[in-house]
């Protein structure tokens, strides 16, 4: 049952999100945490205190240390205080910090939400009015976002991940405890059960702001009790520090700087090397910022989807409900194969503004891992694949001669070292098209994500009788097609693929994954 449109001036409950008993998905308009005014203009604040430290330096050292007569240089501060203005700008400066903090105030008053069984509303905006919805049965993922500070005050921002462009709804800031349980409620009435089908939420807090807040930020990302230890996969810190030297940009990086090293040694010139400072730092913090921000990864399954977590100060964790996969791509870069380690990316009908692990794309669900690793995370987002997973493990290192229908030997003018291996193959539940000898990867699409087929040639493909197979799903990073296939293999493959998409579209129930299966 969809509630009426609300009226805009209707009584909102003064309900306080800091408490996690209270139910948000209750149909009734709430408000924010009330820290959001800080939590948002902080930034703001800092800057205009910045800015006011840096004009006072120069003139407070002047009048305790002592220093130099600089003459007729301007000094802003110094022309306040001989005119007798500082009494007026310090009235301004209060004025100015007033109207702010009511302004924040006031927008906090004006931004409400409501869940319904059907939707999740927002509505903002002083002057100008904003209100947005998003349908629960198209919700692709809830991430949960907890910077430092909001942290410290023991709040969080809830957005909630909506298919299409710009479609997601931000919930900035609730309590932290209170994220928790609305992302759970939403998840459960996207998943087709009743409200009160909800498990009462776990008490939390003991009653002490200070221990509170410590409890909270010494607990581990993901609550033990949504998952079995055995099933999370954790990122060793070894290997992803290891994995970052291995990356190709950063030794391309890297060893530019030695050469430029080299060269000004040779010249007798120290210019250059002082011009490599900025690039020396630039490298030094993408390696520290992606270090720590997957220092507490995990990926496991809970109940309602897959949930993947990163952050050591500032954290993050990300649930995919069932179904929302539409494209998942196991790669293994050049110089990792010496190591045996790989990524997994994925495509997904949206975009969360928070970065996944290592600082990457939310939608690399594994930055760095082993083959073990690997299947652990095929596992997770392919449950109804389990049966599968091993020869999807052999895929993934197979040079060729399996299950997969490959390049034809006269294809090896376009894919000189890949023939043998390049390919397709299709299971039970989707289809998977290998690429790469030296490059290597496997992306699985599955069938009941599938929008459409097409098979093309181009100038060349038509000479050498081969053509490129394409399935396509959702935009994202994952590349969703193979080439270099004899024609006839391709148009047989498109025939039995096509046949296979429309029976899994049929049978999938994957959107109502808590609902009664409709046959």
């Amino acid at each position: 049952m969809t509630l009426p449109p609300p009226d805009p001036g209707s009584a909102v409950p003064d309900t306080n999100p800091l408490a996690a008993s209270n139910r948000l998905a209750d149909g009734e308009w709430h408000r924010l945490h009330p820290a959001t005014p800080l939590l948002r203009g902080g930034i703001a604040f800092v800057a205009i205190l910045g800015i006011i430290i840096v004009n006072l330096r120069d003139l407070v050292i002047e009048i305790v240390f002592g220093g130099p007569d600089f003459g007729d240089d301007y000094n802003p501060v110094t022309y306040i205080i001989e005119h007798e203005y500082l009494g007026l700008i310090v009235l301004a400066i209060i004025v100015g910090l007033a109207l702010t903090i009511f302004g924040f105030w006031l927008s906090w008053r004006m931004h409400t939400f409501r869940i319904t069984d059907e939707l999740v509303e927002v509505r903002s905006g002083i002057l100008f009015r904003t209100h947005r919805r998003g349908r629960l049965d198209r919700i692709q993922g809830i991430n949960i976002m907890r910077p430092f500070l909001a942290r410290l005050v023991g709040a969080a921002k809830l957005e909630v991940n909506v298919a299409g462009q710009d479609a997601n709804i931000p919930l900035a800031y609730l309590g932290s405890a209170a994220a928790d349980d609305l992302r759970r409620e939403i998840l459960l009435l996207a998943s087709g059960s009743r409200a009160d089908d909800a498990a009462p939420a776990p008490a939390v807090g003991s009653g002490s702001l200070v221990s509170d807040r410590v409890n909270e930020l010494l607990a581990p990302e993901l609550d033990p009790s949504l998952a079995a230890p055995e099933s999370v996969v954790k990122m060793h810190p070894g290997r992803l520090l290891a994995s970052l030297v291995l990356n190709l940009g950063t030794i391309i990086v890297v060893a530019a700087i030695v050469l430029v090293i080299v060269f000004a040694s040779n010249l007798g010139s120290g210019f250059f090397i002082f011009g490599l400072i900025p690039a020396i730092i630039g490298v030094g913090s993408f390696v520290i910022s992606r270090f720590t921000r997957s220092l507490r990864y995990s990926i496991a399954s809970t109940p309602d989807g897959v949930r993947v977590g990163f952050g050591l100060l500032s954290t993050s964790n990300d649930t995919l409900p069932p179904g929302r996969i539409h494209a998942i791509q196991v790669s293994q870069p050049l110089l990792w194969r010496l190591t045996g380690w790989w990524e997994i990316k994925i495509n997904r009908a949206s975009s969360s503004s928070a970065q996944g692990a290592a600082g990457q794309a939310n939608t690399t669900i594994l930055p760095v891992g082993t083959l073990a690793d690997v299947r652990k995370v095929l596992e997770l987002v392919l449950p109804t694949m389990a049966e599968e997973i091993d020869g999807l493990e052999r895929a993934l290192v197979s040079r060729g001669g399996d299950e997969f229908t490959t390049s034809p030997r006269r294809a090896a003018v376009v894919r000189w070292f890949s023939w043998r291996r390049n390919g397709y193959a299709q299971t039970s539940g989707a289809v998977l098209l290998r690429r790469g000898a030296i490059w290597r990867d496997l992306v699985i699409v599955p069938k009941a994500r599938i929008q459409s087929l097409a098979i093309s040639r181009g100038p060349l493909g038509r000479r050498l009788r081969i053509a490129t197979l394409r399935v396509h799903t959702v935009a994202g990073p994952v590349q969703t097609y193979v080439g270099a296939i004899d024609q006839d293999q391709a148009v047989t493959g498109f025939e039995e693929l096509s046949r296979g998409v429309v029976a899994a579209m049929q049978s999938d129930r994957t959107h109502r994954w808590r609902g009664e299966a409709t046959p």
